[in-house]
């Protein structure tokens, strides 16, 4: 049986207390420890000054993402690596507690971090990272032994000169260039605060094309400890920032929706035009978990913030493709069971959801009123080089990185945009502020090319890979239908004043990763029928649009 939270969303507005507890699946990220007045506190000059204070004292401790790493797991391993990388999380949230709950010692002792924290804290880490290598050697697996130095994490002061995707050069595979379509999303990281252009390869000279990029910088963490925002920024004190906002009507035109690989349409003007829409609703039974059962398996909040879940109304950490493909769904065409799930967006208005006292929800600086979508678009279309195969079932497939802040913009594959501009401009790290009638948009594409023989793989992206630019799958991968969702929302329109954003909304995050934009993603397991599989496939090869 499921365990997905449905639960009415309170009709009470509650004011927002929110220490945020950070942690990065698969064992890496930052932990982002922000000391803060509550939000009343802050509206007036005492508050203001203890939040000024407190704001002085906040610290990171960049991890090195392991799970990410590991990219050649034995299935037979795999269980077992998933617990230790769980462990890893925990590690770092224990590690944070001890941070939070600190702050006199550290202030009196400058090694205080180092010796009971980050010292601990690596040595608990190589542990972990040894008993991975123990897990897949056990079963004749090859283990990398640099991953072994990916123990330590470093910490941080959180100033305006952080930057948040330093640990990439432990991590290594997501910076510029190394994954054909990093270049996409042109400019992101400004929106940092610290000057990414050591990150970004030069990819922002091609891609400079959102303007507003150029003022990104100028708030980091700051210009929000006023007007009732948290030290971080945001109603939980961890973003977003004015500085993630731009209003799209002085956004400049930017039409190209995936410039670069990542996300790039696999269908055109030619090969397999037909498509397949499947109506699966927009989750108005409030079907919500913080679980992950493709990246975590088996781990209770395994993503750390709230997702949204339409068709198969069973997908939980625990349950397994048996249950999966019995249970009921919310799709019309009963023929579709399968899963499609992303993290909830949120308006942060002053008041809480039922979450608010949750992990995964406000314990982890995810706050505000959940925003059902008014519309949740799922369609399927060909590739426009030739025709296209049937998807394997209980296929996974993860698209963007709900890390990308923290990680790097390697695998980052967001698009946010307003009805009326859909096909002029197209936002990947900044939240659109529409004009008055217009609505939000979040839109992604999908991978739709397939190795032909794995329904996953260790790192739950190598199985699967975006189409090249002329549309051609490489490396003899397959080509299958694309998905493609377009989440529609109405958006109460956020105010800037002073460099303050009032009633933000943002998607749900890990917390280190500051509610960006740009770590916007979307979850997808087939379990369609075969026979409906079958029909989806001879309308997309045969040119028709069904239904």
């Amino acid at each position: 049986m499921g365990r997905n939270t449905r639960k009415r969303r309170s009709s009470m507005a509650n004011k927002a207390i929110a220490a945020s507890a950070a942690l990065a699946l698969g064992g890496g990220g930052l932990i982002w420890a922000n000391f803060y007045a509550s939000a009343h506190e802050s509206s007036n000059g005492s508050g203001q000054n203890e939040v000024k204070a407190a704001s002085a004292q906040v610290a990171t401790i960049a991890c090195p993402d392991v799970g990410q790493k590991l990219t050649n797991v034995p299935q037979a391993a795999r269980q077992g690596v998933d617990r230790e990388l769980a462990l890893l999380d925990k590690q770092i949230t224990e590690a944070y507690a001890r941070l939070a709950s600190t702050r006199q010692a550290q202030a009196q002792d400058a090694g205080f971090v180092q010796n009971a924290i980050t010292g601990p804290l690596k040595e608990k880490r190589a542990a972990t990272i040894d008993r991975i290598r123990i897990n897949i050697q056990r079963v004749g697996g090859q283990f990398n032994n640099q991953l072994s130095q990916l123990a330590a994490c470093t910490p941080q002061v959180a100033n305006a000169n952080t930057n948040a995707g330093q640990n990439n050069g432990n991590n290594g595979q997501n910076n510029g260039g190394n994954n054909n379509g990093n270049q996409n999303n042109g400019g992101q990281n400004n929106n940092n605060g610290q000057n990414n252009g050591q990150n970004n390869n030069g990819q922002n000279g091609q891609n400079g094309q959102n303007g507003q990029n150029g003022n990104n910088g100028q708030n980091n963490n700051g210009g929000q400890n006023n007007g009732g925002q948290q030290a971080g920024g945001g109603q939980g004190g961890n973003g977003p920032t004015a500085a993630d906002f731009v209003d799209i009507t002085q956004a400049g035109n930017n039409a190209q929706i995936g410039v670069g690989q990542n996300g790039l349409a696999a269908n055109g003007g030619g090969g397999s035009r037909g498509s397949f829409t499947t109506k699966c609703g927009t989750n108005g039974n409030d079907n919500h978990n913080t679980d992950n059962v493709i990246v975590a398996p088996g781990v209770a909040n395994g993503a750390h913030h709230l997702h949204d879940y339409v068709g198969n109304q069973s997908n939980d950490a625990f349950a397994s493709d048996q249950e999966l493909a019995a249970a009921q769904t919310s799709c019309q065409n009963q023929g579709d069971k399968s899963s499609y799930f992303w993290p909830v967006l949120r308006v942060q208005d002053g008041t809480q959801d039922f979450d608010q006292n949750n992990d995964g929800g406000g314990k982890e600086g995810n706050v505000g009123k959940i925003l059902q979508p008014v519309q949740a678009q799922l369609k399927f279309v060909g590739n426009k080089r030739g025709n296209v195969v049937a998807m394997p079932t209980a296929l996974r497939i993860i698209t963007g990185d709900a890390k990308a802040f923290v990680n790097g913009n390697g695998n980052a594959n967001a698009n946010w945009s307003c009805t009326g501009f859909e096909n002029k401009v197209q936002l990947k790290d900044k939240y659109p502020i529409c004009p008055q009638g217009s609505q939000v948009v979040r839109t992604t594409f999908f991978q739709s090319c397939w190795d032909g023989q794995n329904i996953d793989s260790a790192n739950h992206r190598t199985h699967v890979a975006f189409v090249q630019g002329n549309g051609q799958c490489a490396n003899g991968f397959k080509a299958i239908p694309q998905l493609q969702v377009r989440l529609v929302y109405n958006v109460p329109r956020p105010q800037i004043q002073n460099g303050q954003v009032k009633n933000a909304y943002a998607v749900d995050s890990f917390p280190e990763n500051l509610h960006k934009p740009i770590t916007d993603h979307n979850d997808f397991i087939n379990f369609f029928s075969q026979n409906t599989m079958n029909q989806m496939v001879n309308c997309i090869n045969t040119g028709k649009k069904c239904q």
